[in-house]
Parts: structure tokens; C-alpha cells; sequence
């Protein structure tokens, strides 16, 4: 199942840039915002696997807006991949490494990116939404209380994020438009192996990033069981997973986004996301 998220409706796809209208066709039961969707999950899932029939709504890919457009949390996980920790000159942390990102950097899968400096990295990540309500889960129940994965983005601004002590990992990473997710929320059973997902991202369409998810030092599994053993995780919360190496800063000499950039980030099986970026506005003084 892909429920893409169309002018503030939520949509089950059917075909190419074409899908359900889920509240007309549930009869109001569910939706129309995509939101609601992950409070009611299981039953949710139980009425879409039926094949509903229903208006029809055909949308553009820059029409999309983020799967999960208002989690009540957010959690990124630093160094997750073992390549990724190398490239930075760290070794995997033994626990997994938390931060955030907050909400107001949440954008649908096209976007256009204004840059806040002159030090914007990419790091291209799976991200998990959860479907159900998790309260220390295990490992082996895991994907139980997951709703779906999609592409994420985690744009990052290298100078602030290591201003001062401790460094500024979530308000580096939030700027407007840093949190591009999409194009479409994938229940696990439609990707071929959930557990390992090629995933990159090509700047200019040069190869910048790849790795497979199974590369990931606590898969999906591991970090549910380790973040709903200290907080309970709701439906609609998102986690991003992790980058693998080939990060900007990690070059020599670094390398950064700059206006007139595009930046193609994908996940086998899900789909891309596409950021072209641009100078900031001036702003007029008053």
C-alpha cells in the first residue's frame, strides 16, 4: 500500500501519479487528512487491503506533501551507518546516537531549498513512520507498530551545527525546507526486503551517496525497541534512520550545496525526492 498526502487530503495510489480519495471512499470513516490516518492504523489497513473503490484523483509529484506532516515527535539518529562514522573519524556509537528535527522543516518530496550559509551538506535517510502506539517494544514485534517508511533528507548546516558546546545538531538540521520527506508512505510488505533498501542520492546527477540499509548499525528493529523503552511512541511519529557515507563535509577539500543545485535523493522501492536550492532572500531593512 502508498498513501501519498494531495492538497491536504490523503490519497491510497493506484497507478502512476493517480490514487483514491480515502475519506470519499471510506464514506468519512477515515481521513481526509493524512494525520488522522495513523490514529486508527490498524483498522485503517484492515479496510484498505479490501480494495476500495472510489473518486479518483490524479496529482503531480510536486503536488505532494509530506507523509507525516505533524508528528508529535521527531528523532534522527547520528552515525548509524559504520562507513558514515568512518568518513568523520568516529567510531559507531554504542548506543544509539538521538536528536531532533523540528516540525517547521517538514516539506513534501519537490521543493525548492533557499540556503541559509554557504555550509549545506545532504544526507539522504530511510525514514520510519509509526502506525501505532509504542511502549517497550521489542525488537522481534517491531515492524508490528510501524505503518510505513519513506525518503528523507536530512539537510544539514555544518558551521552551526558545531558551534559551541554541546554542538547544535537539531537546530542545524531545521531550517525551513531541511526536512524534505516523501514521496509516499510504503507499507513495509510492498518493498522487496525492508531490512535491506539501496539507497543515494546524486547532486547534479553525480553520485554523492549509496549505501544499503542493511548496512545500518541499528536497523529499524533495534531502534524501536531502543527509543520506546525510554518514550512512548505515537502513530504519525517519525524517526530517520541514519546516512551512509559520502557526506560533503567529509571531503577534501568539503564540498557544500550551492544556488542552482539539485539534489536527487532516492530509496529503492519508495521513490526520490528533488531539492533544487537557491540563494536566501535579502531582507529589507525596516
Amino acid at each position: 500500500m502508498r498513501i501519498a498526502h494531495v492538497r491536504d487530503r490523503a490519497v491510497l495510489v493506484t497507478g502512476d501519479q493517480v490514487g483514491i480519495d480515502i475519506a470519499q471512499a471510506s464514506g468519512e470513516r477515515f481521513g481526509p487528512s493524512i494525520t488522522s490516518l495513523y490514529e486508527d492504523w490498524p483498522e485503517f489497513s484492515a479496510w484498505a487491503e479490501r480494495a476500495p473503490q472510489g473518486p479518483m484523483v490524479r496529482f503531480a509529484a510536486a503536488e505532494l506533501a509530506a507523509p507525516s506532516p505533524a508528528p508529535k515527535q521527531v528523532f534522527a539518529i547520528g552515525l548509524n551507518y559504520g562507513d558514515h562514522a568512518a568518513e568523520a573519524g568516529l567510531t559507531p556509537p554504542e548506543e544509539p546516537a538521538v536528536f531532533t528535527k523540528f516540525v517547521s522543516s517538514f516539506t513534501g518530496p519537490v521543493t525548492e531549498v533557499a540556503l541559509p550559509a554557504t555550509t549545506v551538506d545532504w544526507e539522504v535517510e530511510l525514514v520510519v513512520v509509526m502506525g501505532r502506539e509504542a511502549t517497550r517494544v521489542r525488537a522481534a514485534d517491531a515492524w508490528r507498530y510501524v505503518a510505513g517508511l519513506t525518503v528523507g533528507q536530512d539537510l544539514s548546516e555544518r558551521r552551526l551545527q558545531h558551534v559551541g558546546t554541546p554542538a547544535q545538531f537539531s537546530l542545524a538540521k531545521s531550517y525551513p525546507g531541511f526536512s524534505p520527506t516523501g514521496p509516499f508512505l510504503v507499507t513495509p510488505d510492498e518493498v522487496a526486503d525492508p531490512r535491506d533498501l539501496r539507497l543515494g542520492c546524486t547532486l547534479n546527477g553525480e553520485e554523492v551517496q549509496k549505501g544499503r540499509t542493511s548496512q545500518l548499525v541499528f536497523g529499524v528493529e533495534a531502534l524501536v525497541e531502543r527509543l520506546s523503552a525510554v518514550t512512548t511512541l505515537y502513530p504519525g511519529d517519525v524517526i530517520f534512520t541514519g546516512t551512509p557515507s559520502g557526506v560533503g563535509a567529509a571531503r577534501t577539500p568539503p564540498r557544500f550545496l550551492s544556488p542552482g543545485d539539485e539534489l536527487i535523493s532516492y530509496v529503492e522501492g519508495i521513490g526520490e525526492l528533488r531539492q533544487r536550492f537557491v540563494a536566501p532572500a535579502s531582507s529589507e531593512e525596516s
